[in-house]
């Protein structure tokens, strides 16, 4: 177990622990969360906006570290905000 990272250590813990379920009608959510999957993902609609260069710049970098388009970037970043999963550091 020593060579194991530790989000693997933990996950082993936790099933050891047995706090995992089985789900009773496995299919329906497999299939209500893929129904959750295509509409957090539908890209239906199309903006335009101006940013400096230098930010575009830091996007376009920060997205190549990432290893993702610097719009899809753009976009997570959206939806973490309005869907108020980014949080304050200063909080």
């Amino acid at each position: 177990m020593s060579k194991l990272k530790k989000d693997e250590r933990e996950l082993l813990e936790s099933v050891e622990a047995d706090e995992w379920r089985s789900v009773p009608d496995q299919k329906a959510e497999v299939s209500r969360y893929r129904e959750y999957a295509a509409a957090t993902f539908k890209k239906d609609k199309r903006i335009n906006i101006r940013l400096s260069s230098k930010d575009l710049h830091a996007l376009q970098k920060r997205a190549l570290r990432e290893g993702i388009p610097y719009q899809t970037l753009v976009a997570s970043v959206l939806h973490k905000y309005v869907s108020g999963q980014f949080s304050d550091r200063d909080a």
